[in-house]
């Protein structure tokens, strides 16, 4: 029998993965933290690790670099649970000897299972797989005969495909019964976070909020709910960003947070339908007049995997927006011939675009601009400079809502 070291601090999702692990034939043991992980991989010699990067006491990359400095585990196999977003952290995990990098929020067990499976092998045979949960027969000398009774119903022998299915559905009801309290206690910690008197507190309160999302991307992903776990993953990567870079913590930042965690309850409440799970294509319009600026708006886009097109001339832009339908705009405000503002009352009368979310990227953040942002028809504004992954958040709450408003108005007209 294999043996696997789950390294994972959260117990839920450790005592899902062990629990699946171990039904398919495998020895498992589960490590909380880092140190507690180094210790048993030296006592426990696994087969394979399985390791979460985002773990506390030590980092799943620190833990790697001591397990490969060890003669004897310097080949073996480590399969890495990842952030999405902090594509650094998995690139430090690469060069640290990561043999697979599976992104926490999109992985379901049957997922890691076929990587566990294709590294190290092991696991119950295919048959065995299949006829596990049918009723074993007894075994011994036959009984003496006994009044006649009628025959149960044969429990049906569940195929792997089925047997999976039904434990992803059980996973996934057990999910969203919990997710009114896990609202309630995020709400909670965002209040704590924005009431914060000092520096001390602020950090602890974000480092409480980052340790609930991190365990809400890991649970959704389990739970196959791709929506609310991408969400909670871009989310879980700006507050871990918050917190290793605090002066960056400003009304802009939190203002990103709040809406995100606000977006998160309207996904719990309409976003968790299995039929309504893929994450949709958007069209994104970015017009900036600086290249610079129209770079790092893309390039934050792209670590959401959200494609845009992008325009340096607002009169060019406004010309795109009447021929075609863009899901979200983001607008500088001061550009030459025709400046953000305009070009946002001029859209807004656009049939196509009078409901389109625009938000606008500007280093103008005074009480009078923000004013003329509203009053233009914007919904929303990012102070420059602003971090990466702070507008990738951003963006995936305008597109991931207007698409999932669109789907709730098309099945209610069917």
């Amino acid at each position: 029998m294999k043996k696997i070291l789950l390294i994972e601090d959260d117990q839920i999702v450790a005592n899902i993965y062990r629990n699946k692990l171990s039904v398919e034939g495998y020895q498992v043991e589960v490590a909380l933290d880092g140190e507690v992980g180094l210790e048993m991989v030296k006592s426990y010699r696994p087969d394979v690790v399985i390791l979460d990067l985002m773990l506390p006491k030590l980092t799943g990359v620190e833990l790697m670099k001591m397990i490969r400095a060890e003669k004897d585990f310097e080949k073996t196999p480590v399969i890495v649970f990842s952030n999405t977003y902090l594509t650094n952290m998995v690139q430090e995990a690469w060069k640290a000897g990561a043999t697979k990098c599976l992104s926490k929020a999109n992985c379901t067990p049957r997922q890691v299972l076929d990587v566990v499976r294709s590294t190290v092998g092991g696991g119950l045979p295919v048959a065995e797989q299949t006829t596990k949960t049918a009723a074993a027969p007894a075994s011994g000398a036959e009984s003496p005969p006994m009044v006649a009774r009628p025959a149960l119903p044969a429990k049906p022998v569940l195929s792997s495909g089925d047997a999976d299915a039904e434990f992803q559905a059980d996973l996934r009801k057990s999910f969203i019964e919990s997710l009114p309290g896990t609202l309630a206690m995020l709400r909670a910690n965002l209040q704590s976070l924005i009431k914060a008197d000092s520096e001390m507190t602020r950090l602890k309160q974000l480092h409480e909020l980052y340790r609930r999302i991190h365990a809400l991307t890991g649970n959704a992903g389990i739970a196959g709910l791709l929506q609310i776990s991408q969400m909670a993953d871009a989310l879980e990567a700006l507050l871990k960003e918050l917190y290793e870079k605090p002066t960056s913590i400003n009304a802009s930042t939190l203002r990103t947070v709040a809406s995100a965690i606000d977006f998160l309850g309207f996904l719990f409440e309409h976003g968790t339908l299995p039929d309504r799970q893929e994450i949709p294509p958007a069209n994104i319009l970015v017009v900036d007049d600086e290249a610079i600026s129209r770079r790092a708006v893309t390039y934050a886009l792209e670590k959401a995997k959200l494609k845009s097109v992008t325009v340096e001339d607002p009169g060019v832009a406004y010309k795109l927006l009447s021929e075609n339908s863009f899901d979200l705009v983001f607008l500088d405000v001061d550009m030459p011939g025709m400046n953000g503002f305009e070009l946002c009352t001029k859209l807004r009368a656009l049939p196509a675009h009078n409901k389109t979310p625009v938000v606008f990227v500007t280093s103008l953040t005074d009480f009078e601009s923000r004013a003329s942002s509203m009053m233009s028809g914007g919904n929303d504004f990012i102070a420059k400079p602003f971090l990466f992954i702070e507008l990738a958040v951003k963006a995936l709450v305008y597109v991931l809502r207007v698409k999932t408003e669109k789907s709730r108005k098309a099945v209610v007209m069917a």
